[in-house]
Parts: structure tokens; sequence; C-alpha cells
């Protein structure tokens, strides 16, 4: 169950706002790659820094994708969500138990 909290959270950092394009995955794969961005995506979801419009919009989402039942997001959507999990997961632990600490 701790895993699965953290999605939600975890989601804020590659699901784009409504109105915007979706986010692809080569932009998934940039934005995982850039340690400052991952920084700042990081510190919006531990409500440690500002948030952009996708950490607004995925904030509002939380609660659904939490649940697994998100009828806003795409499969795509999420399928990056699981892949940004994964990777936050592996490469920055420190930040993520934090992010359980928080939402567990």
């Amino acid at each position: 169950m701790q895993a699965s909290i953290p999605v939600f959270i975890i989601s804020i950092i590659c699901v784009a706002v409504t109105a915007a394009p979706q986010m692809s995955d080569i932009q998934l794969e940039r934005t995982l790659a850039d340690r400052g961005t991952m920084q700042r995506h990081i510190k919006c979801a531990l409500s440690e820094g500002p948030c952009d419009p996708v950490g607004i919009r995925l904030r509002t989402l939380a609660p659904l994708v939490l649940r697994g039942s998100c009828p806003q997001c795409s499969t795509q959507e999420t399928h990056q969500i699981r892949r940004t999990l994964a990777f936050v997961q592996r490469n920055y632990p420190w930040e993520w138990a934090k992010i359980v600490r928080q939402y567990g």
C-alpha cells in the first residue's frame, strides 16, 4: 500500500495539463534525465517549492490516481505515471522516502 500512495504524488511529475498537449514519451524521458527539473517537481510534490501548471493539475487528479480510477487520465498518462514512479524509487531514494512519509 505504501507504494501506491506515492503514485499519486509522483504522477505530478509526468501528466500534462488538460489545456496543454499531452507530454510525449520523449518529453518524459528528457524530464527524467534532467536532474534540476526532477528536483523542482519533487519539491512541488512535497510542498517544498512552487508548482507549475502540471503540478497544480495533478494535485487535483491525485486522489483519483491513488484510487486507481482516473477517468481524466489516458492510457499513455497511466503508463508515464508508472514509469516515473519506478524512476523516482530507483534514482531519488531519499526524496522517495520523504514522499512515503508525507503521504503514506
